[in-house]
């Protein structure tokens, strides 16, 4: 009988062991990142742009696009973070997350990021603003991203597991540069390695 319980002790400990939660993401203080707070998204390598923020893009007034501010001193817009079935908690690598800013602009629609579909004239999959916070599903496939570990630092992906049954595509997210000179973020081989700051 004592063996028995040793037994089904351990075993609770080995499964526990193994379905630890994935590492936290941590700010550029050291600190963990939490859902509902309000946090700048930088580049980890200086002389090539600043934060992220919302802009139009071409002739399109709306929906605004997912791009990096010009100007290195510039933090762009704030963001936050929201897990699918936390409403409070620790932002981990390796879990599908939607990303908001927390701006008003002129389009009538929400600021959480999305894919859009896929750019024929640029061969691009960009980010836009408009898609769905929370509701995971086929309908919201493309309103999910995780953040990874990258050597030292961290970059975003696009790699949604909130649907059982969907059939998607994993990929890095980069910096496109257009003929205007906009760093539009889109899908890439090359990632976009950032750090991530408290507003």
């Amino acid at each position: 009988m004592k063996s028995t319980g040793l037994f089904l002790a351990l075993s609770f400990i080995l499964c526990a062991s193994g379905s630890a939660a994935p590492d936290p993401v941590l700010d550029i203080s050291g600190k963990m990142l939490r859902t509902g707070n309000d946090y700048y998204i930088l580049p980890v390598f200086r002389g090539r742009g600043g934060g992220l923020t919302l802009a139009s893009t071409r002739n399109e007034t709306c929906p605004l696009h997912v791009v990096q501010e010009q100007l290195e001193v510039s933090n762009g817009l704030p963001v936050t973070f929201s897990h699918f079935n936390i409403k409070k908690g620790v932002i981990r690598v390796s879990t599908d997350h939607n990303i908001k800013f927390s701006a008003a602009t002129i389009c009538v629609q929400s600021t959480v990021w999305k894919l859009a579909n896929f750019d024929d004239s640029t061969r691009q999959w960009f980010l836009t603003s408009g898609g769905v916070e929370g509701n995971p599903g086929r309908q919201t496939i493309d309103n999910w991203f995780k953040i990874e570990k990258h050597e030292d630092d961290y970059k975003l992906v696009f790699c949604p597991t909130v649907c059982d049954f969907c059939k998607v595509m994993c990929r890095d997210v980069g910096v496109f540069i257009d003929d205007a000179g906009v760093r539009r973020l889109a899908l890439s081989d090359v990632p976009f390695k950032i750090m991530f700051k408290r507003a």
